[in-house]
């Protein structure tokens, strides 16, 4: 049985939140590889609301469309690099507009040198991981729009587990092929980035992103000649 803890927010006062068990994540995952992600996301939110984030690199609005059905005020996370391409950060101002969205945007500091030149290999760890630390302080649990099909690496992705920071990770479209994701864009006519369109199926910081070619795994372009296949942000 799930014990509960209290947790304080801005006006509201103190909130009981379940506090699950390992075993009871591992238990609601399986539950949820039957359940459709609106139902998951209904769950995030009745479960974890207002604790609750959900983070956003805005190569499509699919999970943003998704979530504010169930909840139009829940809390977006858009971590601003400094070193994004101008087609995202337009992505994000037409999605917000769209929907009205309670947008938090973590930026950067400038810094004298660029980062991912001086140091390209702390360079997501002090600029994106450090930035989701300071987001999610003070919350219980957040989302994300991870799939298994977007690479090799993420294959086993659960739908929903604890991270590292001891919060609770869910990932409604884990289970989302490229197709289902295809046609949810066309189905409810989702704003998309325009580089997805120009061959960027994955998108990141522009000085770490490159082109990929067909047939290659959609990740391809992230960190292209490196050992690298993830930034950070959703290591287990």
């Amino acid at each position: 049985m799930s014990e509960h803890r209290e947790r304080t927010g801005p006006g509201l006062g103190p909130l009981a939140i379940p506090d699950h068990t390992d075993d009871e994540l591992a238990e609601l995952n399986r539950e949820f590889e039957r359940l459709p992600a609106s139902k998951v996301i209904q769950w995030a939110v009745d479960t974890f609301a207002p604790h609750l984030s959900m983070t956003a690199s805005f190569t499509d609005a699919v999970l943003i469309d998704l979530a504010v059905k169930v909840d139009p005020g829940i809390e977006v996370v858009f971590i601003d690099t400094g070193y994004h391409f101008p087609e995202t950060l337009e992505t994000v101002e037409d999605v917000r507009r769209r929907y009205g969205l309670n947008l938090r945007m973590m930026t950067v500091a400038r810094q004298e040198e660029a980062l991912w030149a001086a140091d390209p290999e702390n360079c997501c760890s002090a600029v994106k991981v450090g930035q989701l630390d300071r987001a999610l302080a003070g919350k219980a649990a957040w989302m994300s729009g991870l799939r298994r099909a977007e690479a090799g690496t993420r294959e086993t992705a659960p739908i929903v587990v604890r991270d590292l920071r001891g919060l609770v990770k869910i990932n409604p479209l884990a289970t989302w092929s490229d197709l289902d994701v295809q046609g949810y864009i066309d189905d409810h006519h989702i704003a998309v980035n325009p580089l997805t369109l120009q061959g960027y199926p994955s998108i990141g910081c522009m000085p770490c992103t490159s082109r990929v070619a067909d047939g290659e795994d959609a990740r391809a372009g992230r960190w292209r000649g490196q050992d690298k296949t993830e930034c950070g942000l959703h290591v287990m």
